[in-house]
């Protein structure tokens, strides 16, 4: 077949592709989209210059009327005012509609006729006593709604004048002046004469002005007369500005009042307590402010809102001044107040608990002066020092009352009202209210946020000896350990998660002021009374702490301990939070465990092996000796859980290991020091205090100098190291030497007073434990007879420690070092001699 020229005969042959026209179909779709978008772009672009052009032209008219208005009002009753009389504020004169219409704040000519009205309407009122009939001349009732329309601008604008003008007027803001006449004072007076309670319109106007969000403006006006405040006595009075605001704040919540409900942004709690110190400029507002209405509406109303994390606070004023402790020493220096009235709520005390743990989160840690106890002692010097990027940045005014504020009335006031309805019945059959959840969990969260965030040496002593505190803690310990139910507390601390254990709270809070407690107490009130709590609790007790502690470090741990220093700024909560409590729990729950395995030693009252773990079988061992393991993590921090015998085989492997690994050095050494027999131990700390850890593994070889400076013949081999261990430790221990005494039972004790002898006493106790150390890695010990004196005699000697309360903290640390020497000691000779 041939082509006849005819295209729509041709036969179409199908590729497998898409078609010409399918092309050509989706190629013209996309033209005709993008035009279409195009068109409209254009179309958006014509309506909003026809807007933009509306607008100018209709604000070229609006300023044009204003103007013709102004003229009119100008010839009709003066520049100045001076043609006003007390008719020209009645319903039916022109005078406020037109000034309402055209005044300008910033314009000098109406900032001028504004303060002229209002220097005439506190006249006029004055002189007639009745500004109600003033303003809606003889019948309220019929003018009402024009009367509150021109009130409520009138009030505004005087307001919106002074914020507009407040640093022309930064001298005349938030004193009292001694010239009623003052411009500010003129404005301010007429508010506070517009917003009297007594007024039919009063509680209208003032929600108008809440609507307006006046407290914004206030702030603004308060700032700036606070930057030039004169320092004299005039502050003291109360000034028109401190007179509006308590009776606007008065307003809101009380009956028959119906003022709106607004934001909480702009309420007076945010953009007011806010500003730094705000009770030094208004005494006379903060009395106002702690009565018991007034406080307990404001503050259910910051704790609704961060119960919700829908608190928003306005913008800090420098870095020396956040709003979180602005607004937090205002509340606190108000609160004691609210708490002493006779008709506190237990829902207040609730509250206020919520108000501070939130604003003391979003503070950094403020250091403490005194070198006191803190609750995780144990830490390193290291550790507990901040980075510099977490330094103390608070105005150190500001942060003194934030201190001073959590005094002890406070915490015996809050802890009196969340406890005072709480059963002090213990038992199983005892069933927890929702009460007492709720009253267990908001102390709990804010002495947990109070103790990571302020110095607890102020507040320690009263927890412990002032208040119920640990005894309500105990009783909810106990029952939800004998019932096996820990009720959750997610609500009070709002970043935890509602997995997280209902122990842990509790016993961040328990443990370190049972701690501190123990830390007082003398053995009578222990052992023979029983206080703070019976043996038979303290038993149980023990039993909880092993539990938490094996649950936290050994079962479910996140992160290693010896990889991850403790957490000390606020700003953590929001990266890892469970894990920073959880850390902080294994630290109190392990030191206070440790304190009551040492009361245990001193006068048994519990079985050994209730201290010890259920789960330590031989995988737990043998991950013990390698270093950053979970394992060897619980050996350094609670050894106690492992049980001895455990212990020893952990410690004979590991040093087994490290004279293996040193066996390589062979038995020449550069360490030879030459000893006078008569002055063994200062001549020994002279020369060895200094050695790194790899010289002290290593062999140590010494030659002694007799009284005529004569070296004694012989080599060491061993033996003149043996011979030179056993002098020193007679000296050291020797109670003529001073840095022992010797009780009457013959026990020895560390010196309190060996600081007095020696001046570098502290430095002796750390060195004798080196030398015991070297000594018992050696083996020396295990064969001479000294051994059983020595451990009969001293091995018990740590037990004292807490019975000298007037040793220096210091010396009590250097002393610790010397306890774990003898725990280790103990260990080596335990297995040859059956001690």
């Amino acid at each position: 077949m041939f082509f006849n020229g005819d295209s729509s005969t041709r036969k179409r042959v199908d590729l497998g592709g898409r078609s010409s026209k399918e092309r050509d179909r989706k190629k013209l779709l996309e033209q005709t989209r993008l035009e279409r978008n195009s068109r409209l772009w254009v179309k958006q672009q014509n309506a909003a210059a026809v807007k933009i052009q509306k607008w100018f032209r209709g604000t070229k008219a609006v300023e044009a009327e204003h103007s013709r208005v102004r003229e009119k009002f100008h010839g009709t009753y003066g520049k100045c005012c001076q043609n006003v009389d007390r008719h020209c504020f009645g319903p039916d004169s022109e005078f406020f509609r037109q000034l309402l219409f055209f005044f300008n704040a910033k314009d000098s000519d109406d900032f001028t006729i504004l303060v002229e009205t209002c220097r005439l309407l506190l006249q006029n009122v004055q002189d007639s006593g009745d500004i109600v009939s003033l303003f809606a001349g003889g019948d309220y009732s019929t003018k009402h709604a024009l009367v509150e329309y021109r009130v409520k601008k009138l009030s505004f604008a005087c307001i919106w004048a002074i914020y507009q003008n407040r640093k022309q007027l930064k001298d005349q803001l938030v004193m009292m002046p001694r010239d009623s006449s003052i411009t500010a004072t003129l404005l301010l007076e007429a508010v506070v004469l517009l917003i009297d309670p007594k007024l039919p319109w009063a509680c209208k106007v003032v929600g108008y002005l809440l609507e307006r969000n006046v407290f914004a403006l206030f702030r603004e006006i308060v700032i700036t007369g606070k930057e030039n405040m004169r320092n004299d006595s005039s502050i003291r009075n109360a000034s028109p500005l401190e007179r509006i605001l308590a009776l606007v704040i008065s307003h809101v919540g009380q009956k028959p009042c119906v003022c709106p409900t607004i934001d909480l942004q702009w309420s007076f709690s945010s953009q007011m307590l806010t500003i730094p110190l705000l009770w030094r400029l208004f005494p006379n507002l903060k009395e106002v402010f702690a009565t018991q209405g007034l406080s307990q509406h404001y503050i259910n109303q910051m704790a609704r809102c961060m119960r919700n994390n829908t608190y928003v606070l306005p913008s800090d004023l420098s870095v020396e001044y956040p709003g979180h402790a602005c607004l937090l020493e205002n509340m606190l220096e108000t609160a004691g107040a609210a708490l002493s009235h006779a008709e506190c709520s237990f829902e207040m005390a609730i509250d206020i608990a919520a108000v501070t743990t939130f604003l003391l989160q979003a503070l950094p840690p403020i250091k403490s002066s005194s070198p006191e106890i803190r609750p995780s002692s144990t830490l390193d010097e290291d550790d507990m020092a901040l980075p510099d990027e977490m330094e103390i940045v608070l105005n150190e005014d500001l942060e003194h009352k934030i201190v001073h504020a959590m005094h002890s009335r406070f915490l015996l006031q809050l802890t009196s009202v969340l406890f005072g309805e709480i059963t002090m019945v213990s038992g199983s059959n005892h069933e927890r209210d929702d009460k007492e959840v709720a009253a267990i969990g908001a102390a709990c969260a804010f002495l947990h946020v109070a103790f990571n965030t302020l110095p607890i040496e102020r507040m320690m002593t009263v927890l412990a000896f002032r208040t119920e505190l640990v005894q309500v803690l105990w009783n909810f310990m106990k029952q939800c350990h004998e019932n096996k139910k820990w009720p959750s507390l997610p609500d009070q601390l709002s970043y935890l998660p509602g997995n997280a254990p209902g122990w842990l709270l509790p016993l961040a809070v328990f443990c370190p002021v049972y701690k501190y407690m123990l830390m007082l107490v003398d053995n009578e009130e222990f052992y023979e009374q029983e206080k703070p709590l019976s043996l038979k609790d303290v038993q149980c007790l023990i039993v909880i702490l092993r539990q938490a502690l094996w649950q936290l470090l050994w079962v479910n741990p996140k992160v290693h301990n010896n990889s991850v220093k403790l957490i000390k700024n606020t700003s953590a909560y929001s990266g890892n939070p469970i894990e920073s409590i959880k850390q902080r729990v294994s630290l109190a729950a392990s030191e206070l465990l440790s304190q009551l395995q040492d009361w245990n030693n001193r006068r048994q009252f519990a079985p050994p092996n209730d201290f010890h773990a259920d789960g330590v079988d031989d995988s737990f061992i043998s991950q013990a000796v390698i270093d950053g393991t979970k394992a060897n993590d619980i050996m350094k921090q609670a050894p106690f859980l492992v049980p001895f015998t455990s212990r020893v085989k952990i410690f004979n492997s590991q040093l087994l290991a490290v004279r293996q690994r040193q066996g390589s050095h062979g038995v020449f050494t550069r360490n030879r020091y030459r000893i006078r027999r008569d002055h063994i131990l200062e001549d020994a700390y002279n020369q060895m205090s200094a050695l790194s850890e790899e010289d002290l593994r290593g062999l140590i070889r010494v030659s002694f100098i007799n009284e005529f400076g004569v070296e004694e013949a012989g080599i060491d081999g061993g033996g003149i190291f043996k011979d030179f261990m056993e002098n020193i430790t007679r000296a050291a221990f020797d109670v003529q030497y001073g840095l022992f005494k010797e009780t009457s039972d013959h026990l020895l004790y560390p010196n309190p007073g060996s600081g007095m002898l020696h001046e570098q006493h502290l430095q002796f106790f750390h060195f004798l434990g080196t030398l015991l150390a070297k000594a018992m890695f050696e083996g020396i010990l295990v064969d001479i007879p000294f051994a059983t004196f020595f451990l009969s005699k001293l091995k018990k000697k740590y037990n004292y420690l807490n019975d000298l309360p007037s040793l220096d903290s210091e010396l009590y640390r250097h002393l610790i070092f010397l306890k774990v020497q003898m725990n280790l000691l103990e260990m080596s000779c335990w297995e040859k001699w059956g001690h």
